[in-house]
C-alpha cells in the first residue's frame, strides 16, 4: 500500500520516520472522516519534502511539515466543500514569506480573532523570519516569531477569498473568481527596525481597511 511505502521511506532518519507517523497519526484524528490515510501522508511527505531542499535544521522538519499539510488539508476541505464556517479567507503573498507577508498575518489575525482565517506564502521562502519584522510586530504586542517561511500551494490559493500580494510580481498566481489585490511596499529585508516600523505601521492601515471591507469588526 503507498501509505507503507511513504512511512517506510529509507532517505529518512528513524527519528525521522518516527516524528512523521506521530505526525500522521494526529492529522488522520483531525481530517477523520474528510481525508484519509494515504492523501493525509501523500500531504505530509510533499510538505517535508518542499522543506528539506532549502537547509533547514532537519530535527525540525516533520513539525513544520506537519503544521503545513495541516493548513493545506484545511484549504483543501474549503475548496472540495467539506469545510464551510462563512469565514473569509485571507492570503498574504510576497516574495521570501518572512517580513511582509508575515507582519500582515500577525495584523490580520491579532485584529479579526477567530472571525476571519489569515495564511501566507512566498514565491522563494526563505528560512526564517525576518528577526527586525519580528521586533517590530513585538512592539505592537503581536509574537510571528513562531511562524515559518512557507511556499504556496494550488489548494491554498484556491480556498482564499482575497489574496493579498506583496512583490511576487509575475510569480504570484491568478485564479478566476478570487479578489486580488497588490500592496505596494518596500521589502524589510535587511533593514533595521527604525526603518521596518513605517512599514508595519503602512500594513497594519491596510489590514483595517481590508477588514473592514470584508465586514469583520476589528479589535
Amino acid at each position: 500500500m503507498t501509505h507503507l511505502t511513504r512511512s517506510s521511506r529509507p532517505d529518512l532518519s528513524v527519528d525521522q520516520r518516527l516524528a512523521l507517523r506521530t505526525a500522521a497519526t494526529r492529522l488522520a484524528e483531525e481530517f477523520h472522516g474528510t481525508y484519509g490515510t494515504e492523501t493525509i501522508e501523500r500531504f505530509l511527505h510533499s510538505s517535508y519534502d518542499q522543506f528539506a531542499v532549502d537547509g533547514r535544521i532537519p530535527h525540525y522538519l516533520p513539525l513544520l511539515a506537519e503544521r503545513f499539510a495541516r493548513q493545506r488539508l484545511q484549504a483543501l476541505a474549503r475548496v472540495e466543500g467539506h469545510h464551510r464556517d462563512g469565514r473569509p479567507v485571507v492570503l498574504f503573498l510576497c516574495t521570501h514569506n518572512a517580513g511582509r507577508s508575515q507582519m500582515a498575518l500577525g495584523f490580520l489575525t491579532h485584529l479579526a480573532g477567530d472571525r476571519a482565517v489569515a495564511w501566507s506564502g512566498g514565491s522563494e521562502p526563505g528560512t526564517e523570519i525576518n528577526p527586525a519584522a519580528v521586533a517590530a510586530m513585538t512592539e505592537r504586542g503581536i509574537d510571528i516569531s513562531d511562524e515559518f517561511p512557507k511556499p504556496w500551494t494550488d489548494e491554498v490559493i484556491r480556498a482564499a477569498d482575497v489574496v493579498v500580494t506583496m512583490g511576487c510580481g509575475d510569480a504570484c498566481p491568478v485564479f478566476p473568481g478570487t479578489r486580488y489585490e497588490n500592496w505596494d511596499l518596500a521589502d524589510p529585508a535587511g533593514l533595521d527596525v527604525d526603518d521596518v516600523r513605517p512599514i508595519r505601521d503602512e500594513i497594519e492601515r491596510r489590514v483595517r481597511r481590508l477588514l473592514d471591507e470584508l465586514n469583520v469588526p476589528a479589535r
